[in-house]
């Protein structure tokens, strides 16, 4: 989970409150689709509990293949913010999670009107890809060899603060455990 609490560490205390104020909690019953490969999506998703899977297919025709699964602090739909473009996978609820959506639209505005919470989405959004598709590269067999024997390494303050993005997530946690 600590490599998936990048972007809440990133995030200012009033980037956090917008978070809050912005999204809204939805639940999605295990087998719903959340994002479909190919479609444009409305939302990111920040996952509170249970858990995602990711699937993609190169071909209509072909099954699509895991590729990924998502858990408590994970996000989803954040690559389609970053280059609008559809989503390259299909990520569903492999079993009832609750999920925290934010509206595209309001992300977008966000975005536009706010620079300074723009600067910090898109330093978490690239910190957050950069360390998945170190791992994929890892996993695929690519980086193994060269990294071995090096201990993967944290900004410091990237480390500091997942503490802090752990303590944030337990709270929306909490919080929403507390209401019904």
């Amino acid at each position: 989970m600590t490599k998936a609490l990048y972007m809440l560490a990133e995030f200012s205390d009033r980037d956090f409150d917008w978070l809050l104020n912005a999204g809204k909690r939805k639940t999605a019953a295990a087998e719903s689709i959340l994002i479909k490969q190919g479609e444009p999506t409305d939302a990111l998703y920040l996952v509170l509990a249970g858990l995602l899977v990711v699937t993609a297919s190169v071909d209509s025709q072909i099954a699509s293949e895991e590729i990924a699964r998502l858990g408590p602090g994970e996000i989803a739909g954040e690559m389609s913010f970053v280059d609008a473009r559809p989503p390259s996978a299909t990520v569903k609820a492999a079993e009832d999670s609750l999920i925290w959506v934010i509206p595209r639209s309001k992300l977008a505005a966000k975005l536009l009107q706010d620079a300074e919470f723009a600067s910090h989405f898109y330093q978490a959004t690239a910190v957050f890809l950069s360390d998945r598709l170190r791992t994929a590269l890892s996993q695929l067999g690519y980086a193994k060899a060269q990294f071995a024997e090096i201990e993967p390494e944290v900004d410091p303050q990237i480390a500091d603060n997942l503490d802090l993005a752990k303590a944030r997530l337990n709270w929306l946690l909490n919080q929403l455990r507390d209401t019904p």
